[in-house]
Protein backbone atom coordinates (compact mmCIF):
# COMPACT_ATOMS: atom_id res chain seq x y z
CA UNK A 1 0.00 0.00 0.00
CA UNK A 2 2.66 2.71 0.60
CA UNK A 3 3.68 1.56 -2.69
CA UNK A 4 0.09 3.41 -3.94
CA UNK A 5 1.27 6.60 -2.26
CA UNK A 6 4.75 7.14 -2.80
CA UNK A 7 6.13 10.23 -3.81
CA UNK A 8 2.45 11.73 -3.66
CA UNK A 9 1.98 15.11 -1.80
CA UNK A 10 -1.35 16.41 -1.18
CA UNK A 11 -1.49 20.34 -0.86
CA UNK A 12 -4.20 22.66 -1.49
CA UNK A 13 -3.82 24.78 -4.12
CA UNK A 14 -2.88 28.46 -3.66
CA UNK A 15 -6.32 30.98 -2.64
CA UNK A 16 -6.81 33.13 -5.96
CA UNK A 17 -6.20 36.18 -5.54
CA UNK A 18 -3.03 36.19 -4.16
CA UNK A 19 -0.28 38.29 -5.06
CA UNK A 20 2.53 36.99 -6.74
CA UNK A 21 5.82 38.39 -7.88
CA UNK A 22 7.73 38.10 -11.47
CA UNK A 23 4.97 35.91 -12.62
CA UNK A 24 2.97 36.74 -15.76
CA UNK A 25 0.02 34.50 -14.34
CA UNK A 26 -0.93 33.01 -10.77
CA UNK A 27 1.16 30.01 -10.11
CA UNK A 28 -0.90 26.88 -9.49
CA UNK A 29 0.45 23.37 -8.15
CA UNK A 30 0.54 21.37 -11.40
CA UNK A 31 2.89 24.08 -12.94
CA UNK A 32 5.48 23.28 -9.96
CA UNK A 33 5.42 19.65 -10.39
CA UNK A 34 9.22 18.16 -11.17
CA UNK A 35 10.79 21.69 -10.50
CA UNK A 36 13.10 22.25 -7.39
CA UNK A 37 11.11 25.15 -5.40
CA UNK A 38 12.21 27.44 -2.84
CA UNK A 39 9.62 29.39 -0.40
CA UNK A 40 11.28 33.09 1.26
CA UNK A 41 8.62 34.16 3.98
CA UNK A 42 9.26 37.53 4.46
CA UNK A 43 7.93 40.35 5.71
CA UNK A 44 7.58 44.56 5.27
CA UNK A 45 8.59 44.84 8.87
Amino acid sequence: MAEATAGAIHAPEFPDGLEWLNTDAPIRLVDLKGKLVLLDFWTFC
